[in-house]
This record gives structure tokens, C-alpha cells and sequence, in this order.
């Protein structure tokens, strides 16, 4: 595929399966589950807690009737348990969840003909990127107060937000072609 073709999320996730990567991150999500001695525990614990097993007359009953039983009472709240925990993991930003969104963004980028981001080591890789976005802009509006109050010179320095809100402004009121402008006589 060609940088002029638009990449569907398809693309990337085809481009994904046939190269073996979605088996590895499943097989990486499996081994981290079984490692999960909570999730282990707290399974162990609602099977000692089962009403079947503590039902009188449980020890007469066979073991497929007892696996049957405990399957039919307990499959649903472990299974939960389990899908709460693969999302943690999915969604984690340190460990699985930055290396999937890494993949995907680098395949991305094949798929595209771009260069693929050079990902941050820093702090800010563990906030949403929202946030920390919000946060450089909040850190420079700051910056831009603090300069205003101290500066004695009677020159004004425009901020970088103050400026891209103007050109954003000249180019509405310019009917830029990168913007469509709303028709005169539309009311």
C-alpha cells in the first residue's frame, strides 16, 4: 500500500494477524494471566466458597458431576474476573498495553510510508495523552502569565496559542482552501 491509499484500522489489524503478532501478544496475554497469583487466589477462593462443594451430599457425586455443577455456578464470575484482568493489562500504559500501542502505531506507519515515531521513555508515557497535552498547555499559558507580569518592556510578546488562534482566524476569514468555509448565504 502506497502513502496516497487511506490505512483502515482493518489494514493494521490484517497486517497484524498475518504477520504472527496478534498470536504473540495472545500468548503473552495468557502466560501474564496464569502468572497472576491474585486472579489465581481470588478463582481458588470462590471454589472453596462454591455452594456445590458445600452443598451436603457433594462428596456421593462424581467429578464430571462436580466440574458440571461448579462450571455452571462459577464460569460466569471467573470468567468476569479474568476479562477485567486482560483489560487491565490491554489498557496498561507501562508494560503490554505500551507495547501494543506501539505495534499498532509502528505497523500503522509501514503500512502508511511514514516514519514511525520515536516513542518517549519519560514520565509522560504513563498519563493518557490528552492529559498531558493539556498539561504542556496549561505549563505554557503559565509561562505566558508569568513572562506578561515580569516583563518591563513595553514590547508585547504574542504566545505561540495566541498566534495559531490568529492564523486559525485569518484562515476562516481568507476562506483558506484547507478549510471549508460555510456559504455567504447560508442563515
Amino acid at each position: 500500500m502506497g502513502s496516497s491509499s487511506v490505512i483502515t484500522p482493518e489494514d493494521v489489524l490484517e497486517s497484524l494477524m498475518n504477520d504472527g503478532t496478534i498470536d504473540a501478544l495472545r500468548l503473552k496475554i495468557i502466560n501474564q494471566l496464569k502468572a497472576n497469583e491474585e486472579l489465581k487466589n481470588t478463582t481458588i477462593k470462590m471454589a472453596e466458597q462454591s455452594k456445590v462443594l458445600n452443598t451436603p451430599g457433594a462428596e456421593k457425586q462424581t467429578k464430571r458431576e462436580l466440574f458440571d455443577a461448579l462450571r455452571q455456578e462459577l464460569e460466569t464470575p471467573v470468567l468476569e474476573r479474568a476479562s477485567k484482568s486482560v483489560w487491565e493489562l490491554i489498557l496498561d500504559r507501562n508494560g503490554l498495553g505500551k507495547e501494543i500501542s506501539e505495534t499498532v502505531e509502528r505497523v500503522f506507519c509501514k503500512l502508511s510510508g511514514r516514519e514511525p515515531p520515536l516513542f518517549p521513555h519519560s514520565a509522560d508515557v504513563c498519563q493518557p495523552e490528552k492529559e498531558v497535552k493539556d498539561e504542556k498547555r496549561k505549563g505554557k499559558e503559565k509561562e505566558n502569565e508569568n513572562e506578561k507580569e515580569n516583563s518591563n518592556s513595553t514590547s508585547k510578546k504574542r504566545s505561540f496559542i495566541d498566534m495559531n488562534a490568529e492564523g486559525s482566524a485569518t484562515e476562516v476569514a481568507g476562506k483558506s482552501s484547507d478549510t471549508p468555509a460555510a456559504p455567504d448565504d447560508a442563515t
